[in-house]
Protein backbone atom coordinates (compact mmCIF):
# COMPACT_ATOMS: atom_id res chain seq x y z
CA UNK A 1 0.00 0.00 0.00
CA UNK A 2 1.28 3.57 -0.90
CA UNK A 3 0.31 6.80 1.02
CA UNK A 4 1.50 9.88 1.53
CA UNK A 5 1.24 14.18 1.94
CA UNK A 6 1.02 15.87 -1.37
CA UNK A 7 1.18 19.21 -0.85
CA UNK A 8 -0.66 22.01 -3.19
CA UNK A 9 0.99 25.01 -4.04
CA UNK A 10 0.89 27.88 -6.64
CA UNK A 11 -0.51 31.63 -7.18
CA UNK A 12 -3.68 32.34 -6.03
CA UNK A 13 -6.74 31.77 -7.92
CA UNK A 14 -5.00 28.90 -10.03
CA UNK A 15 -7.49 26.57 -8.84
CA UNK A 16 -5.92 24.66 -6.11
CA UNK A 17 -9.06 24.35 -3.93
CA UNK A 18 -11.16 23.15 -6.84
CA UNK A 19 -8.54 20.75 -7.64
CA UNK A 20 -9.17 19.15 -4.10
CA UNK A 21 -12.52 19.18 -3.98
CA UNK A 22 -12.64 17.77 -7.20
CA UNK A 23 -10.30 14.67 -6.41
CA UNK A 24 -11.96 14.05 -3.32
CA UNK A 25 -15.26 14.40 -4.45
CA UNK A 26 -16.95 16.79 -1.75
CA UNK A 27 -16.52 20.41 -0.80
CA UNK A 28 -13.74 21.30 1.58
CA UNK A 29 -12.14 24.06 0.62
CA UNK A 30 -14.35 27.17 -0.71
CA UNK A 31 -14.10 28.33 -3.71
CA UNK A 32 -14.75 32.04 -5.78
CA UNK A 33 -13.24 34.15 -7.90
CA UNK A 34 -11.40 36.33 -5.40
CA UNK A 35 -7.66 35.90 -4.84
CA UNK A 36 -6.45 34.55 -1.92
CA UNK A 37 -9.82 32.85 -0.55
CA UNK A 38 -7.80 30.10 1.13
CA UNK A 39 -6.15 31.49 3.61
CA UNK A 40 -4.94 28.54 5.69
CA UNK A 41 -3.85 24.46 4.98
CA UNK A 42 -6.55 22.56 4.42
CA UNK A 43 -6.08 18.68 4.37
CA UNK A 44 -8.23 16.37 1.62
CA UNK A 45 -7.54 12.88 2.23
CA UNK A 46 -8.15 10.73 -0.55
CA UNK A 47 -8.60 6.39 0.14
CA UNK A 48 -9.14 3.92 -2.43
CA UNK A 49 -7.46 0.42 -2.99
CA UNK A 50 -3.96 1.52 -3.86
CA UNK A 51 -3.64 3.64 -0.84
CA UNK A 52 -4.10 6.60 0.62
CA UNK A 53 -2.73 10.42 -0.74
CA UNK A 54 -3.36 13.18 1.90
CA UNK A 55 -3.55 16.44 -0.19
CA UNK A 56 -2.44 19.99 1.41
CA UNK A 57 -4.32 22.96 0.14
CA UNK A 58 -2.58 25.59 0.53
CA UNK A 59 -2.82 29.49 0.41
CA UNK A 60 -1.62 30.92 -3.00
CA UNK A 61 1.67 32.50 -2.49
CA UNK A 62 1.73 36.53 -2.99
CA UNK A 63 3.87 39.26 -1.61
CA UNK A 64 2.20 39.95 2.25
CA UNK A 65 0.79 43.19 3.17
CA UNK A 66 -0.48 42.48 6.30
CA UNK A 67 0.00 39.45 9.39
CA UNK A 68 -2.30 38.15 7.66
CA UNK A 69 -0.81 37.66 4.35
CA UNK A 70 2.49 36.90 6.32
CA UNK A 71 0.83 33.76 8.53
CA UNK A 72 -0.47 32.95 4.50
CA UNK A 73 2.79 32.62 3.07
CA UNK A 74 4.60 31.23 5.96
CA UNK A 75 1.94 28.59 5.32
CA UNK A 76 2.41 27.78 2.23
CA UNK A 77 6.53 27.38 2.80
CA UNK A 78 5.92 25.61 5.53
CA UNK A 79 3.94 23.14 3.82
CA UNK A 80 6.94 21.80 1.38
CA UNK A 81 8.59 21.19 3.93
CA UNK A 82 6.21 18.78 5.48
CA UNK A 83 5.39 16.70 2.15
CA UNK A 84 6.34 13.54 0.14
CA UNK A 85 4.93 15.41 -3.20
CA UNK A 86 4.66 18.66 -4.19
CA UNK A 87 1.92 19.84 -6.86
CA UNK A 88 3.26 23.51 -8.30
CA UNK A 89 -0.31 24.19 -9.85
CA UNK A 90 -0.10 27.05 -12.32
CA UNK A 91 -3.16 28.23 -15.13
CA UNK A 92 -2.64 28.40 -18.52
CA UNK A 93 -5.09 31.71 -19.05
CA UNK A 94 -2.54 33.29 -16.96
CA UNK A 95 1.05 34.91 -17.97
CA UNK A 96 4.45 33.38 -16.61
CA UNK A 97 5.75 36.21 -14.77
CA UNK A 98 7.71 37.47 -11.05
CA UNK A 99 5.44 35.34 -9.22
CA UNK A 100 6.04 32.02 -11.06
CA UNK A 101 9.60 32.86 -10.99
CA UNK A 102 9.17 33.49 -6.91
CA UNK A 103 8.19 30.22 -6.64
CA UNK A 104 10.15 28.25 -8.88
CA UNK A 105 13.06 29.47 -7.08
CA UNK A 106 11.76 28.14 -3.67
CA UNK A 107 11.00 24.44 -5.53
CA UNK A 108 14.40 24.37 -6.94
CA UNK A 109 15.67 23.51 -3.20
CA UNK A 110 12.94 20.73 -2.76
CA UNK A 111 14.30 17.24 -2.15
CA UNK A 112 11.34 15.49 -3.02
CA UNK A 113 9.62 15.67 -6.53
CA UNK A 114 8.10 18.25 -8.46
CA UNK A 115 4.86 17.84 -10.15
CA UNK A 116 3.92 20.94 -12.56
CA UNK A 117 0.03 20.83 -13.34
CA UNK A 118 -1.27 23.21 -15.79
CA UNK A 119 -4.50 23.98 -15.24
CA UNK A 120 -7.63 25.15 -17.51
CA UNK A 121 -6.61 23.15 -20.75
CA UNK A 122 -10.36 23.64 -21.21
CA UNK A 123 -9.52 27.34 -21.91
CA UNK A 124 -6.85 26.78 -24.28
CA UNK A 125 -5.77 25.07 -27.47
CA UNK A 126 -3.14 22.60 -27.65
CA UNK A 127 -0.56 25.06 -29.30
CA UNK A 128 -0.58 27.30 -26.31
CA UNK A 129 -0.34 24.82 -24.08
CA UNK A 130 2.89 23.41 -25.26
CA UNK A 131 4.33 26.88 -25.66
CA UNK A 132 3.20 27.52 -21.90
CA UNK A 133 4.94 24.16 -20.53
CA UNK A 134 8.53 25.31 -22.54
CA UNK A 135 8.15 28.73 -20.60
CA UNK A 136 8.13 26.66 -17.35
CA UNK A 137 10.93 23.94 -18.54
CA UNK A 138 13.55 26.67 -19.74
CA UNK A 139 13.47 27.71 -15.74
CA UNK A 140 13.37 24.35 -13.99
CA UNK A 141 12.94 20.65 -14.88
CA UNK A 142 10.00 18.47 -13.09
CA UNK A 143 9.20 15.05 -12.04
CA UNK A 144 6.17 15.21 -13.83
CA UNK A 145 4.00 17.64 -16.43
CA UNK A 146 0.22 17.03 -16.54
CA UNK A 147 -2.20 19.46 -18.22
CA UNK A 148 -5.80 18.99 -16.59
CA UNK A 149 -8.70 21.06 -15.99
CA UNK A 150 -9.60 20.68 -11.98
CA UNK A 151 -12.74 21.69 -13.18
CA UNK A 152 -13.44 19.10 -15.64
CA UNK A 153 -12.10 16.22 -13.86
CA UNK A 154 -9.74 15.91 -17.34
CA UNK A 155 -6.67 13.70 -16.63
CA UNK A 156 -7.22 13.54 -13.02
CA UNK A 157 -6.98 10.02 -13.30
CA UNK A 158 -3.54 10.03 -14.61
CA UNK A 159 -2.43 12.24 -12.31
CA UNK A 160 -3.79 10.07 -8.97
CA UNK A 161 -1.84 6.67 -10.98
CA UNK A 162 1.68 9.17 -11.51
CA UNK A 163 0.96 10.60 -7.69
CA UNK A 164 1.03 6.69 -6.39
CA UNK A 165 3.29 5.58 -8.78
CA UNK A 166 5.75 8.12 -6.30
CA UNK A 167 4.62 8.27 -2.66
CA UNK A 168 6.15 5.58 -0.34
CA UNK A 169 4.92 2.52 0.76
CA UNK A 170 3.16 3.63 4.19
CA UNK A 171 0.10 2.95 6.41
CA UNK A 172 -3.46 4.71 6.33
CA UNK A 173 -2.55 7.69 8.26
CA UNK A 174 -6.73 8.49 8.74
CA UNK A 175 -9.43 5.95 8.56
CA UNK A 176 -11.15 4.97 5.42
CA UNK A 177 -14.07 7.34 5.71
CA UNK A 178 -12.65 10.57 6.81
CA UNK A 179 -12.12 13.33 3.85
CA UNK A 180 -10.85 15.70 6.04
CA UNK A 181 -8.95 16.15 9.04
CA UNK A 182 -10.62 20.22 9.27
CA UNK A 183 -13.44 20.43 12.63
CA UNK A 184 -16.46 20.73 11.60
CA UNK A 185 -17.34 24.44 12.72
CA UNK A 186 -14.13 25.17 10.43
CA UNK A 187 -15.79 24.03 7.27
CA UNK A 188 -19.04 25.85 8.66
CA UNK A 189 -17.53 29.23 9.11
CA UNK A 190 -15.53 28.81 5.86
CA UNK A 191 -18.77 28.08 3.78
CA UNK A 192 -20.11 31.13 5.18
CA UNK A 193 -16.88 33.20 4.14
CA UNK A 194 -17.50 31.47 0.87
CA UNK A 195 -21.21 32.95 0.26
CA UNK A 196 -20.40 36.40 1.68
CA UNK A 197 -17.27 36.35 -0.80
CA UNK A 198 -19.56 35.62 -3.72
CA UNK A 199 -22.09 38.18 -2.70
CA UNK A 200 -20.03 41.07 -1.88
CA UNK A 201 -18.37 43.68 -3.66
CA UNK A 202 -14.82 43.49 -4.45
CA UNK A 203 -13.52 46.09 -1.54
CA UNK A 204 -15.03 43.47 0.77
CA UNK A 205 -13.92 39.90 0.69
CA UNK A 206 -9.98 40.62 2.09
CA UNK A 207 -11.39 42.21 5.08
CA UNK A 208 -13.37 39.25 5.80
CA UNK A 209 -13.65 36.81 8.39
CA UNK A 210 -16.28 34.10 10.11
CA UNK A 211 -15.85 32.92 13.57
CA UNK A 212 -18.35 30.40 15.02
CA UNK A 213 -19.66 31.40 18.54
CA UNK A 214 -21.84 28.76 19.18
CA UNK A 215 -22.43 25.13 17.96
CA UNK A 216 -25.37 22.63 19.19
CA UNK A 217 -28.30 19.95 19.29
CA UNK A 218 -31.35 22.26 19.23
CA UNK A 219 -35.19 21.23 19.56
CA UNK A 220 -36.65 19.42 17.05
CA UNK A 221 -33.42 17.48 15.46
CA UNK A 222 -32.29 21.06 14.43
CA UNK A 223 -28.74 22.55 14.86
CA UNK A 224 -28.47 25.71 16.27
CA UNK A 225 -24.97 27.50 14.60
CA UNK A 226 -24.57 31.15 16.07
CA UNK A 227 -21.77 32.94 13.79
CA UNK A 228 -20.67 36.23 13.54
CA UNK A 229 -18.77 37.73 10.19
CA UNK A 230 -16.21 40.14 11.19
CA UNK A 231 -15.26 43.05 8.83
CA UNK A 232 -12.41 45.88 9.22
CA UNK A 233 -14.99 48.99 9.29
CA UNK A 234 -18.32 50.39 9.78
CA UNK A 235 -18.98 50.87 6.09
CA UNK A 236 -17.95 47.42 5.03
CA UNK A 237 -20.55 45.90 7.82
CA UNK A 238 -23.26 48.24 6.34
CA UNK A 239 -22.29 46.38 2.91
CA UNK A 240 -22.98 42.97 4.45
CA UNK A 241 -25.75 43.73 5.97
CA UNK A 242 -27.35 45.48 3.43
CA UNK A 243 -31.18 47.06 2.41
CA UNK A 244 -33.10 46.21 5.12
CA UNK A 245 -30.74 43.32 6.20
CA UNK A 246 -31.58 42.16 3.19
CA UNK A 247 -27.94 41.17 1.93
CA UNK A 248 -27.22 39.63 5.70
CA UNK A 249 -30.51 37.37 4.56
CA UNK A 250 -29.27 36.21 1.17
CA UNK A 251 -26.13 35.46 2.98
CA UNK A 252 -27.74 33.11 5.51
CA UNK A 253 -29.89 31.54 3.43
CA UNK A 254 -27.17 30.52 0.78
CA UNK A 255 -24.73 29.45 3.75
CA UNK A 256 -27.87 27.20 5.23
CA UNK A 257 -28.34 25.57 2.24
CA UNK A 258 -25.14 24.39 1.94
CA UNK A 259 -24.33 23.36 5.85
CA UNK A 260 -27.38 21.22 6.07
CA UNK A 261 -26.23 19.36 2.72
CA UNK A 262 -23.02 18.66 5.03
CA UNK A 263 -24.58 17.80 8.24
CA UNK A 264 -27.60 15.90 6.70
CA UNK A 265 -29.60 17.73 9.70
CA UNK A 266 -31.97 20.96 9.46
CA UNK A 267 -30.39 24.46 10.77
CA UNK A 268 -30.64 27.53 12.14
CA UNK A 269 -28.35 29.82 11.11
CA UNK A 270 -27.82 32.65 13.25
CA UNK A 271 -25.76 35.46 11.60
CA UNK A 272 -24.30 38.61 13.42
CA UNK A 273 -21.88 40.83 11.81
CA UNK A 274 -19.35 42.91 13.83
CA UNK A 275 -16.38 45.79 13.83
CA UNK A 276 -13.30 44.43 14.48
CA UNK A 277 -10.89 47.27 13.30
CA UNK A 278 -7.70 46.16 11.35
CA UNK A 279 -8.03 42.51 12.32
CA UNK A 280 -5.49 41.45 9.65
CA UNK A 281 -2.52 43.33 11.33
CA UNK A 282 -3.68 42.23 14.74
CA UNK A 283 -1.70 39.38 16.06
CA UNK A 284 -4.42 38.86 18.81
CA UNK A 285 -7.43 38.93 16.59
CA UNK A 286 -5.34 36.81 13.97
CA UNK A 287 -5.11 33.91 16.77
CA UNK A 288 -8.62 34.22 18.28
CA UNK A 289 -9.56 33.54 14.31
CA UNK A 290 -8.24 30.53 14.35
CA UNK A 291 -4.72 31.67 11.86
CA UNK A 292 -2.13 30.42 14.32
CA UNK A 293 1.36 29.00 13.17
Amino acid sequence: MKSGFVGIVGRPNVGKSTLLNTLIGEKIAIVSDKPQTTRTRIQGIYTCDDGQIIFIDTPGIHKPRHRLGEYMVKVSSRSLEEVDIIFYMTDVTRPFGGGEEFIIEQLKNASVPVFLLVNKIDLADEVKVEEYIKTFTNHMSFSEIISLSAACGTNLPLLLEKTFADLPEGPLYYPEDDLTDQPVSFIVAELIREKALILTRDEIPHSLAVGIEEFKNASGGKTYIRAAIYTERDSQKRIIIGKNGQMLKTIGEQSRQDIERMLETPVYLDLWVKVKKNWRDSESNLNQLGYRL
